[in-house]
């Protein structure tokens, strides 16, 4: 019970919200309040969110300072707009929308910001606590009945100028909504796809139209549709090439493999081995990264040329050598890795064919545990 006021963070909550998310019954309850482990106490319902005041932000520059100034003067012109804000990792996109948001309460009306997911809101919700000087209101499905019933009525009261939220907060009543920014625009869990489909991305934009007011959607890697939509016009695009502070982009190099000459069993490029070991040498951490779990994707007969499939689908099964299993990944079928291949019956000649995470460890450890 304790665990699940803390998750709650001491938002306010009823006596039978309490009892259904420990799954206790009300005199385990009460008998905590007469121990000192629980207050309770009598709360007028609803009450208006603390009013947010903007702080100057200082270290903005170059390209995030233009971004910033034109989205301001969108939210300032009134009606719609539409833009598209794009900028690498790092380059801080979230402070230059918030220079709208800024804006936004400045002008009286309300904002909303929409994210993917629940997990984000947190840190979000700290670093517009520290600009803003309170938090904001936030919606979504790890919020109290109480809460959500008291931000329904406060929204469409006035009484919350900035609502942090998953795609549903995209249709609370606003009384007057002024901006809406959606955050990784790209990212598919704005599409609701049971019950009533739609990708809360869209409906921002189609929102922002008929309620009149500037819609951000922000990204590193923007969608194809949004785009598209850039360079068709019908958005404006803002560019954020540099990192914010004093990061820096890293220095990216592809490595041409028709150039390498590699044994037949190796998958590590000289001049990426190269790359380790000096980095090894500095005393410095290198990652590897290679989305194929398993030994190998593929298991052939090199008699035949037969390659094991699931039985129960249609995909390959990929070689765990750990496990001495062949598993599928679209199904979850296992099974032993045979002697003898299946379709011609000849023994020995069954060979793993490519390289998974586990082939790539077994080939960088000999060669690079001396170095470590």
């Amino acid at each position: 019970m304790v665990e699940a006021l803390r998750d709650w963070g001491g938002a306010a909550v009823t006596l039978a919200e309490l009892t259904e998310a420990a799954a206790c019954g009300a005199s385990v309850v009460k008998g905590l309040v007469k121990l000192g482990v629980v207050a309770e106490e009598d709360a007028p319902k609803d009450l208006p969110y603390l009013p947010l005041a903007p702080k100057p932000l200082h270290g903005l520059q170059g390209d995030q300072i233009a971004a910033g100034d034109a989205l301001v003067a969108a939210v300032a012109q009134g009606g719609y707009s539409a833009t598209l804000l794009k900028g690498v990792t790092g380059s801080g996109k979230t402070e230059v929308y918030l220079e709208a948001v800024a804006e936004t309460l400045r002008s009286g009306r309300q904002a909303l910001v929409l994210l993917p997911e629940i997990a984000l809101t947190a840190d979000f919700l700290t670093r517009v606590e520290a600009r803003f000087g309170a938090r904001s209101a936030e919606w979504h499905s790890g919020v109290t009945m109480t809460e959500r019933r008291r931000l329904w009525r406060m929204v469409g009261h006035g009484g919350a100028s900035l609502v942090v939220g998953a795609r549903s907060a995209l249709f609370l009543p606003f009384r007057d909504l002024g901006l809406i920014v959606v955050d990784e625009e790209h990212d598919s869990s704005y599409k609701q796809e049971d019950g009533v489909l739609y990708n809360a991305r869209d409906m921002a934009v189609l929102r922002a139209s008929v309620t009149g007011c500037a819609v951000v959607l922000a990204s590193a890697t923007p969608s194809l549709e949004s785009w598209a939509n850039a360079e068709a016009g019908k958005y404006a695009r803002l560019d954020l090439s540099t990192r914010f502070g004093a990061a820096e982009l890293p220095r990216m190099q592809a490595i041409d493999m028709r150039a390498e000459r590699l044994a037949a069993d190796r998958w590590i490029s000289e001049t990426l081995a190269a790359k380790l070991r000096d980095r090894i040498g500095r005393g410095e951490q290198s990652l590897l990264f290679l989305n194929r779990r398993g030994y190998a994707p593929v298991t052939l007969c090199r008699a035949c040329g037969h390659q094991i499939g699931c039985e129960h689908c249609d995909a390959r099964m990929v070689e765990h050598r750990f496990q001495k299993r062949l598993v599928c990944h679209q199904c979850g079928a296992t099974r032993p890795i045979p002697e003898a291949c299946p379709a011609c019956g000849i023994e020995g000649r069954m060979a793993a064919v490519g390289p998974g995470i586990e082939r790539l460890a077994e080939e960088v450890a000999p060669g690079f545990r001396r170095h470590g």
